[in-house]
């Protein structure tokens, strides 16, 4: 019962058929996978994306964790005898959180309160005398009250004062209008600790030394940046509704029948219960609200940035030297053959303070030769620009010479000092390992930057202010979808790749691993079977994204699910010829008429699938590689003049601009209301992460080492 109710309430929220999201949660429930929900089970879902698929699981999920906190809700208020019909009525049918907890509020268990101490005094039946106004004299009744503790009528007053307004305060009417008002006109302040003014750390604040604006209003960036300030003690920060008084009012106006001796005592305690309860608890509520949703649009911000790196275009396997450049500590050097393993590396000197440009010619020469290198990948570091101007010196002269790409290295320091890459190169250095996994970013960036906590990539906003649990869970799912869209070749990825593999983790991808090092590659999908504790069920989830180049059934080299290899072949022998036939010749398949091989469990979109899948087994659904040169002119800040045009590489994709590498060791910014002339929702909308672009430069700040640039017009 309760499980229909879910998948409705899922159902209306996220404006999807009911019976899609039934099989979806049926499919979740199973153990299945959202890349083998969306990829393999079309038919059972109504044909629904990875994207409504994950946003019905964190709904799911929620929605689980209400049906928990109802249990403990339900069992409190019962074990208090106070549970009646009606209030299990009210809470079993709540599904929002905030009204949950507003029922259970009056029942919650809570520290010793002025009103608790007041009951204990026994002034509650004084506090419902007051609040029914039906007295005349409240002091002539408040001294029957005066007893132990409570020594006159001004104290029992007081103590009856306390309880209203607590009730007031827990009281469901009162909370949302006080929510009302803090929805429609909630003004977010932000003022400067005095005595940090002056301080050079609180500079990079400066902006939010007196600032104040609508809260639903207030831009994630603008929030997670003033709570940034908060938390590191520079600024305070006080969220209030436009008018406290009218607020104050409104619920004097329900509460209070008149102007009576008790109905304003009752006013006085509305205003207590209102300024010392109540709009605390709201103000909190609203700034843990805001900054949860600021959390949610930097997260999302920050996941679409990794989706676009991880799907950045590989060079693919060819032989590859990698270099981190550097000035007075050399350029490493690494080559790499076509598999990405490290075949030799040394450190040259081609620049200042050590200038062995000579000799390092020589090296670098000799290198691409004896290795047969087919692309140079040069990170985007310190001495970038002026070891491409060397390297391309170098080999300008061989007819032949190999592809230099710039390589960001967002992220390269931290893989090479990690466990991960201790275990691959136990016996190299940091700085190995870092122009290592340079070389490596170029021939196939999401198997290497996989090895990378997302949050060191350099793609985020404000990351390290959100919600961590949730910024890890929602980056380790964007990874996990861009693996298993791409696939992944089972012979040749490393343990980190594979664990991201859909129905593997960490335990079964080292199996795999093992197993490849003990036995050989693996020939065939069906031998992935043999790995140790990699049941039939984790094979259903990740057969279908494991490759097998060269096996002897092409199939095992696609996206074509070993469920579905039977259709494939009936395909076949219809049309009189081999699978391999199949995928080799467009006429073959021209003549397939995919309606003859539908089935109670196989319909139209699996065949068409299919189809898509042979006429491009195994297709990657990455761009080609691009290459990029920065205009010769700039190498700094100083080289910069206002009206230059100049090319560029997106950097970052935030909420208020993208960032914007053109050359000079320092980014760009180019503000939202300069990227088209048009309004455009977000700046996402117009580019892409490591995009290729022009800029014109319309501002240089050099005090402040800022560029700001416009794409208008270009």
């Amino acid at each position: 019962m309760q499980q229909n109710i879910i998948a409705k309430l899922i159902a209306q929220s996220l404006q999807l058929g009911i019976e899609a999201v039934v099989n979806t949660l049926t499919l979740i429930d199973e153990g299945c996978t959202i890349p083998f929900i969306s990829r393999y089970r079309k038919e059972r879902t109504g044909g629904l994306d990875e994207v409504q698929i994950a946003a019905i699981s964190d709904h799911y999920e929620r929605l689980k964790d209400i049906e928990k906190r109802k249990e403990t809700v339900l069992k409190t208020i019962g074990e208090q005898d106070k549970l009646t019909p009606e209030l299990e009525r009210r809470i079993n049918n709540c599904w929002d959180a905030t009204e949950l907890e507003d029922i259970y509020l009056p029942f919650k268990p809570r520290r010793r309160t002025r009103a608790q101490v007041a009951r204990e005094q026994g002034l509650e039946p004084l506090a419902k005398i007051l609040l029914l106004q039906r007295e005349r004299d409240p002091e002539t009744v408040a001294r029957r009250f005066i007893v132990g503790d409570v020594s006159d009528i001004a104290t029992a007053i007081k103590g009856a004062q306390d309880i209203i307004a607590e009730q007031i305060s827990e009281d469901e009417h009162s909370r949302q209008q006080v929510r009302g008002a803090y929805r429609r006109t909630a003004i977010i302040t932000s003022k400067v600790v005095k005595s940090k003014a002056d301080s050079d750390d609180a500079a990079k604040f400066r902006d939010y030394f007196d600032w104040h604006e609508s809260l639903k209003r207030c831009s994630s960036h603008r929030l997670l940046a003033m709570r940034r300030g908060e938390s590191e003690g520079f600024l305070r920060i006080s969220i209030d509704p436009i008018d406290d008084d009218e607020c104050i009012e409104r619920l004097q106006r329900h509460y209070v029948y008149g102007n009576t001796p008790c109905g304003r005592l009752v006013a006085e305690a509305v205003a207590d219960g209102y300024k010392r309860l109540l709009k605390p608890a709201i103000e909190t509520e609203f700034s843990n609200l805001s900054k949860e949703k600021a959390d949610n649009e930097a997260i999302r911000v920050f996941a679409d940035n990794l989706r676009q790196l991880l799907l950045e275009a590989p060079l693919g396997q060819r032989r590859v030297m990698g270099i981190d450049p550097g000035f007075r500590t050399g350029c490493k050097v690494v080559c790499l053959d076509a598999q990405g393993s490290l075949l030799y590396h040394e450190a040259i000197f081609p620049h200042p303070p050590v200038n062995k440009r000579m000799q390092a010619t020589m090296h670098l020469q000799q290198l691409i030769e004896q290795y047969h290198i087919e692309a140079i990948a040069i990170g985007n570091g310190t001495a970038s620009r002026e070891t491409r101007a060397f390297v391309e010196d170098c080999i300008s002269q061989n007819a032949h010479s190999p592809q230099v790409f710039v390589v960001s290295e967002d992220g390269a320091s931290v893989y090479s000092a990690s466990k991960v890459a201790r275990d691959e190169f136990p016996d190299e250095d940091v700085t190995v390992r870092g122009a290592v996994s340079i070389g490596r970013r170029l021939m196939d960036p999401l198997a290497e930057l996989v090895k990378i906590d997302p949050k060191s990539i350099g793609v985020g906003q404000y990351q390290h202010d959100v919600d961590q649990t949730k910024l890890k869970q929602q980056l380790d799912q964007t990874v996990i979808l861009c693996v298993n869209a791409v696939g992944v070749n089972v012979n040749t990825a490393s343990q980190h790749l594979l664990q991201y593999v859909s129905g593997l983790g960490p335990a079964l991808a080292k199996n795999i691993v093992d197993y490849r090092r003990e036995n050989g590659i693996f020939a065939s999908r069906t031998q992935l079977k043999k790995v140790p504790r990699l049941g039939p069920t984790a094979f259903q989830q990740c057969a279908g994204f494991l490759r097998i180049p060269n096996a002897k059934n092409p199939l095992d080299n696609s996206a074509v699910h070993p469920e579905s290899y039977a259709i494939v072949e009936c395909m076949a022998k219809d049309c009189g010829c081999s699978v391999k036939d199949l995928i080799d010749h467009k006429e073959l398949r021209d003549n397939i008429d995919i309606h003859r091989y539908v089935t109670s469990e196989v319909g139209l979109p699996t065949l068409t699938d299919i189809m898509k899948e042979l006429e491009k087994p195994g297709r990657d659904p990455r761009q080609s590689l691009e290459q990029f040169e920065f205009d010769s002119r700039v190498q700094t800040i100083d080289d910069l003049q206002e009206g230059m045009i100049l090319p560029g590489i997106v950097t970052n994709i935030t909420n208020f601009g993208a960032f914007v590498d053109i050359g000079v060791h320092q980014d760009g910014l180019v503000h939202i209301s300069q990227m088209a002339n048009r309004r455009i929702a977000h700046p996402s909308d117009v580019v892409k992460l490591h995009q290729h672009i022009e800029v014109k430069v319309i501002e240089i700040d050099t005090r402040r080492n800022r560029i700001s640039l416009s794409m208008k017009g270009l």
